[in-house]
């Protein structure tokens, strides 16, 4: 079987980030010895023509669509991701009879609605290395058996959905799968060292992706990764964890190993405002962390309460000056509130 991967991802004045949700899924249905071929295009032209001819190209039997956001999230403008890729659903339909499937993190959210509104043939819910692949089979011999897990159908909902367990089973993309001649060596390119969150934010979906446990991979192999990426001439890197800091064991063993391997690597990461120590800091400067993007929320007390967060304002501040102290810059979230 043939697969054709295609991100179509553009705002104005954001930068966009590289599809590594997306590459992960084409290393295991590669692995899996599928053809596989991933576009991404990041320009709001030329995206069609660009499709057009990849598959005219490729011939795929089967085009995986990523729904990476539903929106912006900007209450007084919102801008509706969805209208889009319903096009990008038009272009593939006129253009091939292959089946078309979403997935990605928006998908995840609202599966049967996304399916639904952008009329693709199915979508698949959580993580796509093990179900794409297992679809691939399914489609080729006929979708006469049952239904691989975590895949939507028109009008059914999935036979159940898991996580993988052992994050070093699946495998991280090389770099010929995503990262194409023309990518500037001064990208930042995305590293995910775990998934899942245990905590209960209320506003945040993280758990609702990539479920509640967190899953680790290996130290070793992260590193080995970012040595294979900076062979190719990458320096620059963020660490796209919803929170770095979680396990803090873990975040420290991983600093070990980078520091360990000498990468000369520059870094960024999410790190909540607690859970932090003078040691955890000093490892991360030592491995190359140049900036943290730190999950204020709030600078009220009572908000923080009614949005669950697990610090308060004294723990944000005393973690934030223990970045500024070793020069570690800091990027802050904040949640405007809109009172009608």
């Amino acid at each position: 079987m043939k697969a054709l991967l295609i991100s179509v991802n553009y705002e104005v004045g954001v930068e966009i980030p590289l599809p590594l949700g997306l590459a992960c899924v084409a290393a295991a249905t590669e692995k899996a010895g599928h053809g596989v071929l991933l576009l991404a295009a990041t320009s709001a032209t030329g995206w069609e023509s660009a499709i057009r001819e990849r598959i005219g190209e490729f011939r795929p039997d089967v085009i995986g669509i990523s729904v990476r956001n539903i929106d912006d999230q900007n209450m007084q403008a919102p801008h509706f991701f969805l209208e889009l890729l319903r096009k990008v659903v038009s272009v593939c339909r006129s253009a091939s009879r292959a089946t078309v499937v979403l997935g990605g993190a928006g998908y995840s959210v609202f599966p049967e609605s996304a399916l639904m509104y952008l009329g693709a043939d199915m979508g698949i819910q959580g993580e796509g290395e093990v179900v794409f692949p297992a679809l691939l089979s399914w489609v080729e011999h006929g979708a006469q058996e049952d239904a691989p897990r975590s895949l939507h159908l028109p009008g059914r909902s999935p036979t159940g959905r898991g996580f993988a367990q052992n994050l070093d089973a699946l495998p991280m993309p090389e770099p010929r799968l995503w990262l194409y001649p023309d990518n500037n060596p001064s990208v930042r390119i995305p590293v995910q060292s775990r998934r899942g969150c245990p905590l209960d934010c209320i506003y945040c979906s993280t758990s609702a992706i990539e479920g509640r446990p967190v899953r680790q991979r290996s130290p070793e192999l992260v590193v080995r990764w970012l040595a294979e990426l900076r062979k190719c001439g990458f320096r620059n890197f963020y660490f796209v964890d919803n929170t770095f800091n979680l396990p803090l064991s873990y975040a420290k063993e991983l600093c070990r190993k980078m520091i360990q391997a000498d990468l000369g690597i520059d870094w960024w990461s999410i790190v909540c405002p607690k859970w932090v120590d003078i040691e955890l800091v000093e490892l991360m400067t030592k491995a190359g962390c140049t900036q943290v993007s730190l999950g204020f929320e709030s600078g009220s007390e009572p908000m923080l309460r009614q949005l669950k967060k697990e610090f308060n304002t004294v723990e944000a501040k005393v973690i934030s000056e223990l970045f500024a102290d070793v020069g570690i810059k800091r990027h802050g979230f904040l949640l405007l509130l809109r009172i009608a």
